[in-house]
């Protein structure tokens, strides 16, 4: 206690804001509960000293624990009831302009922010309804790392029994996948997996990834995010569930097609490390491509697109702009066939015509030799096709 009431004289930061260091306080408390464990007595409050909490000082006894402080630089607190669903906790490598602007920007998505820090290295505190985004901000900051997302109030039923269901056996391998619609989370359910659904300009947060795996209930997961802006989200949320204990391997699919041609090697009774690298073989060597519909006139890969042009994307970039759906589609497809291929997964869109896989399928039958076609219908995916090539 008394190197802690001395620590405002040791670091300027410190006595500028008039705090001890956090630190120290929290090693304090834990010391403080150490000695009331074995001999039972609380031990003498002390005086009050300042300590940071969410955006506020508050006055606590040197000797107080740090929940009674209301002090949540680390590690869950109690929510009431309309709270936000999530508290995210990182260390972040970062200037401190950038700082400033992350500052901000968390401040919009959540309350209870701390970040404190300096000298490019700074640890960052929140709580939100949206894990996803406070981890992207770091990411546009900085170098997030040690990610630790919460979930405040997440029961495991798995594990505690809820409603006094027998608790289920936990699996040996789980595959965790995000997909674009209804129908693809149908397919994936089919091959085993645990789907999260990703709906058109609303991908899941790192929560709901987590919440995902935790359901699978395995000792080991294999992630498919479908999707390169999902990397990040998908990394902190198997960055989570590891420090649980959860063996988990994030495959970096692209794009849903990649992830049906993993799942379609996935043998669970194989070694993980084994296992893992036939989907991440598989998934790589899958091309994609899309069909969509221009949302707004803008310059492309392939020229300047019209609000309504149809658009053939090939690995995420515009590579033809058409308009028609069907002509469009069967240019990009033989495009990415010219490459060769010896399988082509069709997934349509709700939007799509209903002439468009007999044609396509019709075009591969008469043009590429030895080439197979197999068409999934995606539901409300987005695009209005997708295209994979094997």
């Amino acid at each position: 206690r008394a190197a802690l009431a001395a620590t405002p004289g040791q670091l300027a930061a410190l006595e500028r804001a008039g705090v001890v260091d956090a630190g120290g306080r929290g090693l304090v408390a834990v010391l403080a509960a150490l000695v009331e464990t074995f001999t039972g007595e609380a031990p003498a409050a002390a005086e009050a000293v300042p300590v940071l909490a969410g955006h506020a000082r508050v006055e606590a006894p040197v000797g107080q624990p740090l929940a009674d402080a209301q002090d949540c630089a680390d590690g869950a607190v109690a929510v009431e009831g309309g709270g936000p669903a999530f508290e995210v906790i990182y260390l972040l490598e970062a200037e401190d302009a950038a700082v400033d602007r992350l500052r901000d920007r968390l401040d919009g998505l959540g309350d209870s922010l701390v970040v404190v820090g300096g000298d490019g290295l700074w640890n960052v505190h929140v709580h939100v309804d949206d894990a996803g985004a406070a981890v992207e901000a770091g990411v546009e900051a900085g170098r997030p790392y040690r990610i630790r997302i919460t979930h405040f109030g997440l029961g495991d039923a798995h594990t505690a029994g809820a409603a006094g269901r027998p608790v289920r056996e936990q699996a040996q391998r789980a595959v965790v996948a995000v997909v674009p619609g209804e129908g693809l989370a149908g397919l994936y359910a089919d091959a085993g997996a645990t789907t999260v659904l990703a709906r058109p300009g609303e991908p899941p947060a790192s929560g709901e990834l987590l919440e995902a795996i935790r359901r699978a209930h395995a000792r080991e997961v294999v992630l498919l995010p479908n999707d390169a802006e999902l990397r990040h989200t998908a990394a902190a949320a198997a960055e989570q569930v590891r420090a649980d204990g959860v063996r988990v391997a994030l495959i970096p699919t692209r794009s849903a097609v990649q992830g049906i041609a993993a799942l379609a090697v996935h043998e669970p009774e194989r070694r993980f490390d084994e296992d893992v690298v036939a989907m991440t073989s598989a998934a790589g060597a899958t091309r994609y491509a899309e069909v969509a519909v221009a949302e707004r006139e803008s310059w492309t890969m392939a020229g300047i697109c019209q609000a309504g042009d149809i658009l053939g994307l090939i690995e995420g970039d515009v590579a033809v702009i058409g308009s028609d759906i069907t002509a469009t589609a069967e240019t990009v497809l033989d495009r990415m066939l010219s490459a060769g291929g010896e399988m082509v997964t069709l997934v349509l869109g709700d939007d799509a015509p209903d002439t468009i896989a007999a044609h396509l399928e019709a075009r591969v039958r008469e043009s590429y030799l030895a080439v197979d076609t197999v068409v999934y219908r995606g539901g409300r995916q987005g695009a209005l096709l997708l295209i994979g090539v094997e």
